[in-house]
């Protein structure tokens, strides 16, 4: 049973909250122990909440989910675990994580949990079946992830930072949808509705739209900083070529057909972990040594 709790709270995913240190990240204070702690609390709080609605998206999604040749497999829909005991886990976890906001100091840090909640319930109830919509409502979950880090630390947060993050999440979500399409075929529809809607070529579109949208705000970002720090060594325009390579190493794992997890693509794939590792130690000896 404990093991089939744990399936369900879906640790994998929980790589999505370390969106959470971005903004503290960028701001260069995670070298400060009362800000590190803070968005560490955020960290937690932000898993346990995702994982409280994973919960409840299963349950609201039981039957399609059965009719899914992979997630057929999930403790709720297998039957492993009761509906009745996912509710209470479910429940439980969501108040554990928005109580764990209070331990930040900062009433911000509980708002931003709460409409997180709000958000992904209202999107496993409704939202998920509004083509398009469905595609915001998820990626503004990325986005409000990113935002309880900056709260919780009490970091400011640049306007190119939010649309590098409002778009890099449409351009995964965009993808994720796309994957799946590829996947299922006409067999999609009986597992997500909006997918009925879609067609290779509109999310290809978009893949487009939100990927070039996504390295433009980068790039602006990056100059920005720059101009600020002042620094005599270009780390943060340097930051461009490994961001650039990476998105485009997932754009050509979705085309290879995969990507309809992207956690799982991005826990197996060892070039865009090694693209990713670069831009992090890029970027890092921007906002901490330069």
């Amino acid at each position: 049973m404990i093991r089939n709790l744990a399936r369900e709270a879906r640790p994998r995913q929980w790589i999505k909250n370390l969106l959470v240190f971005a903004a503290p990240g960028a701001a260069g204070v995670l070298n400060e122990w009362p800000y590190l702690w803070r968005t560490i609390v955020a960290f937690v709080a932000f898993c346990a909440v995702s994982s409280g609605t994973y919960y409840w998206n299963d349950i609201f999604d039981v039957e399609a989910d059965r009719q899914h040749p992979t997630k057929r497999h999930r403790p709720i829909a297998s039957g492993a675990i009761s509906i009745g005991i996912a509710k209470l886990v479910g429940s439980l976890l969501l108040v554990v994580g928005i109580a764990l906001g209070f331990a930040t100091g900062r009433w911000q840090t509980v708002g931003v949990l709460a409409l997180y909640v709000a958000l992904t319930v209202s999107y496993s109830v409704w939202l998920k079946h509004v083509a398009v919509v469905d595609l915001v409502a998820v990626a503004s979950g990325f986005v409000l992830r990113a935002i309880g880090g900056a709260v919780a630390a009490d970091v400011p947060m640049s306007k190119w930072f939010v649309l590098v993050t409002t778009f890099g999440s449409l351009f995964i979500v965009t993808g994720k949808r796309y994957a799946e399409l590829r996947e299922l075929g006409e067999d999609a529809v009986a597992t997500r509705a909006t997918l009925e809607t879609y067609s290779l070529s509109y999310l290809r579109l978009l893949l487009s739209i939100t990927v070039g949208a996504t390295l433009v705000a980068y790039c602006l970002w990056a100059f920005e900083t720059a101009q600020l720090a002042d620094s005599s060594v270009p780390y943060y325009e340097l930051s461009i070529v490994p961001m650039l390579v990476a998105l485009l190493r997932y754009l050509l794992i979705l085309e290879q057909g995969h990507g309809g997890a992207p956690e799982d693509v991005f826990l197996a794939d060892r070039p865009l972990q090694l693209f990713a590792l670069m831009w992090l130690a890029t970027f890092g000896l921007a906002v901490y040594v330069s």
